[in-house]
């Protein structure tokens, strides 16, 4: 497939790795320009290029960047054509994102985006952590490959999105519409867990809407408490513990 990727963090990274090496043409921007994309982005043949000419042309945009820079790229995002498949992999961080008031009083954050862009989304690759994406990819038919949760509208999305995740050496789950994609935010039971298919219906079906944004600000506190300290810093594996015993 053709796909443009904005946004070069550590999941964007590591998304322009996984599918360029799995055979798709990958183009990528960041909000610097194509010429601050580093080497290792493109080491397995994406293409740095500028944000428009990372949306066009293209059957699928995976966006890849803070949640609250979404509504600055609608204007870009609202020159693709309606039958281009567009990802969303961002979550609502209030310390990161600002408060939105919407977001704060209950709505899904993919209906929420959805909205901004003014389009239907797919919510994929946002419930799991940057460094088990980047090191815990595993073949296809491995016992313990992590699965991640894909919520779309329309069917066409829903399949192209969920191929796209498997090429990423992960298992796609059908996780629903968008609508119930609040099952996979931060603070819900299949968020950076690091869950098996077999794992990923239970997990899905305990998410207590209620309880999700306290949870999610839990984990922020204790992560933070650690983070800049040498002898203390928290590595992937204790941040899906943590995850783990907060959330599940």
């Amino acid at each position: 497939m053709k796909i443009g990727i904005m946004g070069v963090g550590h999941i964007g990274k590591t998304l322009v790795q996984r599918l360029s090496a799995a055979g798709h043409d990958v183009k990528v921007a960041n909000s610097r320009g194509p010429e601050t994309i580093g080497a290792d982005v493109l080491a397995f043949g994406g293409r740095a290029v500028s944000a428009a000419d990372a949306v066009a042309d293209v059957d699928a945009v995976i966006l890849s960047i803070p949640l609250n820079r979404l509504p600055q790229i609608a204007p870009l995002i609202a020159k693709v054509p309606a039958d281009t498949v567009v990802i969303d992999t961002s979550n609502y961080y209030p310390a990161r994102d600002g408060r939105i008031d919407t977001l704060e009083a209950g709505q899904v954050e993919s209906l929420w985006v959805a909205e901004q862009l003014g389009r239907p989304v797919v919510k994929a690759w946002n419930a799991i952590g940057s460094d088990s994406f980047a090191k815990k990819a595993k073949p296809v038919g491995s016992p313990d490959r992590i699965a991640i949760p894909v919520a779309a509208d329309r069917e066409t999305d829903r399949k192209v999105a969920m191929a796209l995740v498997e090429d990423t050496g992960l298992d796609a789950f059908d996780a629903g519409t968008l609508a119930e994609s609040w099952r996979q935010q931060p603070g819900a039971p299949s968020y950076c867990t690091d869950l098996t298919r077999e794992e990923m219906p239970a997990a899905l079906a305990a998410a207590d809407a209620a309880r999700l944004p306290k949870r999610r600000d839990l984990a922020v506190a204790a992560i933070m408490e650690r983070v800049g300290d040498g002898t203390t810093n928290p590595d992937a594996d204790w941040a899906v513990r943590l995850n783990r015993a907060l959330c599940m």
